[in-house]
Parts: C-alpha cells; sequence; structure tokens
C-alpha cells in the first residue's frame, strides 16, 4: 500500500481510470476540485466552479457527471456545463457517486447533505440525455457496480450499512432488489465501490480502515488495510488494470487523529493480485 498522492482531500471521491490517457481522475466534493494522477506526470490539482461528486469519461470525449445541483457535462477543457437537476423540489439534496453500467448509461445517486433524511434516490441517465428515477428513499448512496455480464446492479445506502442487489435488464430497467450484504458494529460503512475480472466486489470501507473483496455470492474473501480510517472509493487501472486506487478522507479528523494517520485523504495504490476491467465510456 502506497501514497502516490498526498493530497489530503476533505473528501476524496470517485475515482475513475481513463484508459485513453492512462490516468486516474477523482475528486474533492467539498473543496470544488478536480484530481489527476498519471504514471508519466504524477498529480495534478483544477480548481472547479462548482461541485463535482462523480465523473465518467464520454466515447465523445471529455466526461459525464453528477454535482449538487444535477447532471453535469464536462469538456475536454475541463470546462463543467450543466444538463438538468432532477430534484429541483429538495435543495437539500446532493447527488454523490456515479458510474457507467455496461450499456454504456450513466448512474448516479442523491443523498440529504447532511445524510439525516431517507431523501436520496438513484437515477439512470440514458444515452439522450434523459434521466428516470430508479428507486428511493436512501440516506446515503454509493456505488452503483455492475457484474461482468452487465445483468446485476450493485448499489449501497452507506448510511444503513447495506449493499442492495438488482436485477438489470438490458434496456435498464430493474427488479427484483434484494439485500446483499448487511455490516454492522466495528465494520465501518460500505462506500465506494468496483468489480474485477472475477466478477467479485471490492468496497471501501469508510470507518474501517480498509477494503474488502466479496464473492457474487456474498463471501467475503479478502481484506486490505488502508493506512487512513476513512477509505471512500475504489478503481482498478494502470496498464495492466492490475492496480487498486483508494480514494480516502480527512473530514471529521481531530487534529491527533491527523497526525496519527498524516496521508489521510491522500490517493492510495495497491497491487491486490487480481486485475479490473475497462470500464465503460457513457455513449451519449
Amino acid at each position: 500500500m502506497e501514497c502516490i498522492a498526498d493530497v489530503r482531500a476533505t473528501l476524496g471521491e470517485g475515482p475513475v481510470w481513463v484508459e485513453r490517457e492512462q490516468a486516474l481522475y477523482w475528486v474533492d466534493i467539498p473543496e470544488r476540485t478536480l484530481f489527476r494522477w498519471s504514471e508519466a506526470e504524477g498529480d495534478s490539482t483544477c480548481p472547479l466552479p462548482s461541485h463535482l461528486c462523480s465523473l465518467a469519461p464520454r466515447a465523445a470525449g471529455g466526461f459525464i457527471g453528477a454535482g449538487y445541483e444535477g447532471f453535469l457535462a464536462i469538456g475536454s477543457d475541463l470546462v463543467l456545463t450543466p444538463l438538468g437537476n432532477p430534484e429541483p423540489d429538495l435543495p437539500r439534496n446532493r447527488f454523490n457517486d456515479g458510474k457507467v453500467d455496461r450499456q454504456g448509461r450513466f448512474w448516479a445517486g442523491t443523498m440529504d447533505r447532511k445524510e439525516e433524511e431517507a431523501s436520496g434516490s438513484l437515477y439512470r441517465l440514458d444515452h439522450d440525455l434523459s434521466w428516470t428515477r430508479i428507486d428511493s428513499g436512501y440516506r446515503v448512496t454509493n456505488g452503483p457496480a455492475f457484474s461482468l455480464d452487465g445483468r446485476i446492479m450493485y448499489h449501497t445506502d452507506s448510511a444503513l450499512q447495506r449493499v442492495y442487489a438488482f436485477d438489470l435488464t438490458e434496456d435498464g430497467n430493474v427488479a427484483n432488489r434484494r439485500l446483499f450484504l448487511q455490516f454492522g458494529a466495528g465494520d465501518g460503512y460500505p462506500d465506494g465501490m468496483t468489480v474485477d475480472a472475477e466478477d467479485c466486489l471490492w468496497i471501501a470501507f469508510w470507518d474501517g480502515w480498509c477494503v474488502r473483496r466479496f464473492s457474487p455470492t456474498g463471501e467475503r474473501l479478502q481484506e486490505i488495510a488502508v493506512p487512513a480510517r476513512q477509505p471512500t472509493s475504489v478503481a482498478f487501472g494502470g496498464p495492466n488494470l492490475d492496480r487498486l486506487f483508494i480514494t480516502s478522507a480527512k473530514r471529521g479528523l481531530s487534529g491527533d487523529e491527523r497526525a496519527a494517520q498524516p496521508q489521510a485523504g491522500g490517493l492510495f495504490v495497491t497491487i491486490p493480485g487480481v486485475k479490473g476491467v475497462a470500464e465503460p465510456l457513457f455513449a451519449g
């Protein structure tokens, strides 16, 4: 485990490996900052005019993303263009994590900024940039992640320490929401996640000091310690997709806690012994 970008983000989130650039992008949500790291160039920082919570590369270039006030298009010049807000009636809500499914659609969830009300929902953004509300009643949405065949979607309510599984059809409809994993005291809170080349689910655990790997049947297979209490999300990357990148946060840590974990908020990397898969591009 190595910290390769000691950026000390307040809330580092949303890592995504961009294969065409051989680079990792991620955000610091409250600080309105976009980070980029590559083997050749190291890390760089780009201030943003508004809050960006997640992003994914587009087939046409640039990125699709979600922020405090709706979906966003992000140009190759990193200019943010609003696409619309599906929740104008919920000003306390914001978007959180987001990912692209195997059919090139972008999925992202909303949450109460104070993490008090179960006012969050999961949305699907289609290729024509229209959105559909898929599920509701979340306090802190995280994920999603998708099985290799695209037929299972995983989605998390971190506040309840739950990961759900859904059956996902080719046209983007879901059915049969079921509890896939339930965690308890001492486990930490399941946060961002991804699927590896063996169809297993990797999850970062906020307050858990670790990332864990689970089989498609929910069996815990592996645990890797992280030298920060609040890992936030994971993404595979590197030329061979054999590196696991882990974002983290320093939010809420006391002075003594920050002194004990000085790289909290940094970007970590490890080689877990299994490869990932290339993330799909948003097709819109």
